[in-house]
């Protein structure tokens, strides 16, 4: 998983007047990684259909991607692994994800929305600005909705890694979410290396 470095070449500490949006994918699954993303949009270039991510299906989901990446002014993507939610709780690990997704926008927002009730902590990042948190701002702040759908996109891309990596838990189905058949397969084969250890269901599942 790459991670960005506040310190790479090209990384511009001018705030640019716009405001970023940031929201995260894989807070509640039993594997994998939780995945943020940070993105500001090009108001002279709309992307028409933004919304939540969870509200559209995965075909819709990867087209605006697309357009995101294509059309934006900054994209960012930051990732905790399981090794990092298991080490700092998962709370922890998202603000974690999300600082890092901020980094990887490659210019200083003025701004940056998150969404939910909580924010990261700007200490010890290279730029200034302001930030705060709205509820449900997946659903009611576009650049915000923006970042849900790539946080969303790319961990499931992710997950479908994982299934040929580690076959058997049928990652690329549930995306490491606690359904039945995953259920099943951690009792049957034992967690994998990217399962989440501090996670009660896999705690039961681990040797004694």
């Amino acid at each position: 998983m790459r991670r960005a470095d506040p310190h790479q070449a090209g990384f511009d500490l001018r705030r640019t007047g716009l405001t970023a949006g940031i929201d995260e994918a894989g807070r509640g699954p039993l594997a994998g990684p939780v995945v943020a993303a940070a993105v500001i949009l090009d108001c002279r270039r709309p992307i028409r259909g933004i919304a939540d991510s969870k509200a559209l299906t995965p075909a819709v989901r990867e087209e605006l991607a697309l357009r995101i990446q294509q059309r934006s002014i900054a994209c960012g993507l930051g990732w905790a692994d399981a090794c990092e939610v298991d080490a700092l709780n998962i709370l922890q690990a998202t603000m974690l994800a999300m600082r890092r997704a901020m980094l990887g926008l490659g210019c200083a927002p003025a701004h940056v929305i998150v969404d939910g009730d909580r924010c990261p902590s700007l200490a010890g990042l290279p730029f200034d600005c302001s930030i705060e948190a709205v509820v449900a701002g997946d659903s009611s702040v576009t650049c915000v909705g923006a970042a849900s759908i790539l946080a969303k996109v790319a961990r499931d891309r992710f997950m479908c890694e994982l299934e040929v990596r580690y076959p058997g838990y049928g990652f690329a189905g549930h995306k490491g979410y606690g359904t039945p058949g995953h259920l099943e397969a951690l009792r049957r084969l034992g967690p994998s290396p990217v399962h989440r250890r501090s996670f009660a269901p896999v705690q039961s599942c681990l040797p004694r």
